[in-house]
């Protein structure tokens, strides 16, 4: 009569006992990274109670190698108590850093309460996660350190609120680290890549006055044109999605609605911003402003154009861009930037002699730098004038 082999032990006794009693530091790590390893896998509901018990004394012990041994070994495993995960994030850098960085263990909640209470290694070690939520980021964002800011801001699997990403430029505004991963993030709120184009335009006019000698306020018309052509390709970017409304709106609250970037934006074909733009100006509904604009007579455009506070001298340049606009939705044709502009410095040209030439002249200035490609096309007819 045979009898059955007695079953193994789930866990090594002697790798237990090594783990209490090990004589050095070394064979105690050792023990801790093989208890580990077995860990790491398929048990019994008994067995895996028993092996949280054991990870909770790992956790506890007073050698710096046995504790290391637990967190980079289960750094990435998701068998790692939150208890345990949350002891070894309070450890010493090198122990904090591996669970920090990979283990699932934490919520959401639980990283940000870190970021918002820990020193700047930890924020990084959080930062350096492959995903990130807005609840982590908006921490982030109030709380880390610009390093740890910028490396979240550099990983588009982190997700970042319209909030979040305005308080780190409002917080870092000269940091270039943090503005450059932002300004290379995948996509932006138009309010936040617009922001970024104003700290831009700053880092120009320090440019431009220590490099070419130029006074404060040359610098500042230059940076300003840089600004609002940046601006006007962010209107290009979401013409055709729902955000031209919040960024009129964020445009507005900081007094950035003015006369040159609507001009730039007309003569770019960009009525719809328009709308928008003369609907806030104006403080008239957007359905309203639209009337109003697209009216035939063209008395309606007149009148919400003097309620806006717009010059009066650049009425002429508006009045063409719609009437370009129009032009073209008669023709059925598609909007095409170039073809819009081509057909906007012809009916400039044409209308030279019924229109004041201050108006002509502003807008062929402003065709004329809408582009670096066809600059050298419209000067000829510039000089014609």
């Amino acid at each position: 009569m045979t009898t059955s082999a007695s079953p193994q032990p789930t866990f090594s006794n002697s790798d237990i006992r090594a783990l209490v009693r090990g004589p050095t530091d070394d064979e105690r790590a050792a023990a801790a990274y093989r208890l580990c390893r077995r860990i790491d896998t398929d048990l019994s509901d008994s067995d895996r109670a028993a092996a949280n018990e054991i990870l909770r004394v790992m956790a506890q012990d007073a050698a710096e190698l046995v504790r290391r041994a637990l967190s980079v070994t289960l750094r990435s495993s998701d068998v790692l108590p939150r208890d345990v995960a949350l002891k070894l994030a309070e450890d010493v850098e090198s122990i904090a850093t591996p669970v920090l960085t990979f283990s699932p263990a934490f919520s959401d909640e639980d990283l940000a309460d870190i970021v918002r209470r820990t020193d700047v290694l930890r924020q990084i070690a959080v930062a350096k996660r492959a995903q990130l939520s807005e609840t982590v980021t908006d921490a982030l964002s109030a709380h880390g350190a610009a390093e740890a800011v910028s490396i979240a801001a550099a990983n588009d699997q982190a997700k970042f609120s319209e909030s979040g990403l305005s308080n780190c430029l409002k917080r870092f505004p000269e940091h270039i680290d943090v503005t450059s991963a932002i300004a290379y993030r995948n996509a932006l709120p138009p309010a936040v890549a617009e922001a970024l184009v104003a700290l831009v335009s700053e880092d120009v006019q320090r440019h431009l006055a220590t490099t070419y000698k130029l006074t404060k306020p040359q610098a500042a018309v230059v940076a300003g044109e840089t600004r609002e052509r940046a601006t006007v390709d962010i209107i290009d970017l979401i013409a055709n999605t729902e955000d031209i409304p919040e960024f009129v709106r964020h445009l507005k609250s900081r007094d950035r609605l003015t006369p040159s970037l609507l001009v730039r934006a007309a003569t770019c074909g960009q009525i719809k911003f328009l709308e928008h733009a003369l609907a806030a100006l104006a403080a008239v509904p957007h359905h309203r402003a639209w009337l109003l604009i697209h009216d035939a007579g063209g008395s309606g455009f007149k009148a919400i154009y003097e309620r806006s506070g717009l010059p009066k001298r650049l009425f002429t340049a508006f009045r063409l861009a719609l009437d370009t606009f129009h032009g073209l939705a008669l023709d059925g044709r598609a909007y095409d930037p170039k073809i819009f502009q081509a057909k906007m410095l012809e009916r400039a040209l044409t209308q030279a002699t019924v229109a004041p030439s201050e108006d002509i002249d502003y807008l062929i200035k402003r065709l004329d730098a809408l582009d670096d490609g066809s600059r050298m096309r419209r000067r000829p007819m510039a000089r014609a004038i």
